[in-house]
């Protein structure tokens, strides 16, 4: 039992974020580009509070994969460069803590534009 634990934890994490975004696209007049934005924002102040590591401890993946996790990798790599570099870690650290993750969806991106061709909407 104690194996399928993370998984239980990760859903949870995850599902509630989402019921959260489903929440918030049905009750208020928020654009979904707003709501991405306000999640990615949450994420660099929960992190930068220290808040967010114990969602990451709870949830695993389940915090870390959607855009919360994106706002909270940005305020952790800030955080890191800034005690490292000083200042202008301030300006480098968030751009090289996600640089992994924006180069390979720059990637795979390219790679399926180069394989599919789009097709206009009905």
């Amino acid at each position: 039992m104690d194996g399928f634990l993370p998984y239980l934890r990760a859903f949870l994490c995850g599902g509630t974020f989402c019921l959260i975004g489903q929440i918030l696209i049905d009750r208020t007049k928020l654009t979904p580009a707003k709501i991405l934005v306000l999640y990615v924002v949450s994420g660099v102040v929960l992190g930068g509070l220290g808040i967010y590591q114990h969602i990451v401890d709870f949830g695993g993946a389940g915090a870390t994969v959607p855009l919360t996790g994106f706002g909270y990798l940005l305020s952790k790599g800030v955080k890191e460069a800034v005690a490292k570099d000083g200042l202008l870690g301030a300006f480098t650290g968030g751009v090289t803590a996600a640089a992994g993750g924006i180069a390979a969806a720059i990637f795979f991106g390219c790679i399926v534009a180069l394989l599919f061709k789009p097709k206009p909407k009905g």
